[in-house]
């Protein structure tokens, strides 16, 4: 970054965002500096756009199109990339102005461009085209994603959603209680595409923990869809951790700006554990009763941290049971390991004999094998 400018208005100049006294400035500090893009940290139309182009004779960008950038180059998955590629196609089509007049072709015959077709609705059409692509390929990669979760809610197992600013350090909080390697990166959108890992906690509940992208201020609506993935595992989530790096002068906004997408998606309802992480950054010992501090970093706080999310899950309490299966039941006994603690295990004819502690739910689940409960 070579330089920040920036301006107050009362309103905002139509032609190009800034005054002309300031447009007169930046462009003498452009042809100075010589950048190869000048960014706006503002939404520009796009006749702002051009108009600032020419006259500061350089690329432009504005908000909306650098967070497309850099959401293209962090997902990964196919989906995720689907996603994006229609907010850049949405994005680009009004931008297309302008180009028609000078880049006419004439076309005769069959299978050519009418007399008179302009590049511009040449271009226009071919975007609507892949516009409508991109969205049939998107509905065929949500519905094999349904189904999806389909099977994982067929068994009882809540899913904890860990939401936050970006930047807050949820990544490298998330690695360390599953132990997974998601990528920990100190980069805006380092995590798109939601990532989703078991956990057991102190009552020996089984949780499903599920890392999410980080949320700005004033996201732009052409970029809700890019954010479909992960947003759907918060709305379904039967918790929330919202994750505040509490080493940020600016945590208090950070964390209005998080509840009001929690609000706009539906999902400020859902029951929140708040979690100041970062704790190894900061130098005070004592915090509000409804926060648990915790260190992503270090692993301090772990063990309050996960006493909270036992706290705040629906009640399914853990009990004692002894289950009798059939020998060829493999369902039953793969959910008694993947969903409780399996004691003892054995083999008797064409029984399996099971002492397991589950939750209650998996238990009324499984009750027709349920033959005596452990004192």
């Amino acid at each position: 970054m070579l330089d920040v400018v920036s301006q107050s208005r009362i309103a905002p100049d139509a032609a190009t965002l800034i005054g002309a006294g300031k447009l007169e400035e930046l462009s003498a500090q452009t042809k100075a500096a010589n950048p190869d893009v000048v960014i706006f940290d503002q939404d520009l139309s796009p006749t702002q756009q051009r108009n600032l182009e020419r006259a500061l004779e350089t690329k432009v960008v504005d908000r909306t199109q650098l967070i497309l950038d850099i959401f293209a180059s962090r997902a990964r998955t196919r989906e995720g990339q689907l996603q994006v590629e229609l907010a850049q196609l949405q994005y680009m089509l009004p931008r297309l102005a302008g180009r028609g007049i000078t880049m006419t072709r004439q076309g005769g015959g069959i299978g050519t461009r009418g007399p008179g077709e302009t590049q511009l609705e040449s271009d226009r059409r071919r975007i609507n085209k892949r516009v409508a692509r991109v969205k049939e390929e998107i509905e065929n990669v949500k519905g094999s994603r349904k189904v999806q979760r389909r099977l994982r809610q067929a068994v009882p197992l809540a899913t904890v959603a860990l939401v936050g600013y970006t930047n807050a350090g949820k990544s490298t909080l998330f690695n360390r209680l599953t132990g997974a390697d998601v990528l920990a990166d100190a980069k805006m959108f380092a995590t798109l595409d939601p990532t989703i890992r078991a956990v057991t906690l102190p009552s020996h509940r089984r949780v499903l923990l599920s890392d999410t992208v980080g949320f700005i201020r004033s996201l732009p609506t052409t970029l809700v869809n890019a954010f479909r993935a992960t947003l759907e595992e918060v709305v379904e989530a039967s918790v929330l951790l919202h994750i505040v790096d509490a080493s940020s002068p600016h945590a208090a906004q950070q964390t209005a700006h998080v509840r009001t997408v929690l609000e706009e998606i539906g999902a400020d309802a859902t029951r929140q554990v708040m979690v100041w992480n970062k704790l190894d950054q900061l130098e005070q010992s004592e915090f509000p009763p409804d926060v648990v501090p915790v260190s992503g970093l270090t692993g301090a706080g772990f063990d309050a941290l996960l006493a909270a999310i036992d706290k705040a899950l629906p009640q399914d309490p853990i009990v004692q049971a002894h289950f009798r299966l059939a020998a060829a039941d493999g369902a039953s006994l793969h959910m008694l390991h993947q969903k409780g603690k399996v004691l003892a295990q054995s083999y008797e004819n064409e029984f399996c004999e099971v002492d397991a502690e589950v939750p209650e739910s998996i238990k009324r689940k499984l009750k027709e094998f349920v033959v005596e409960a452990l004192q």
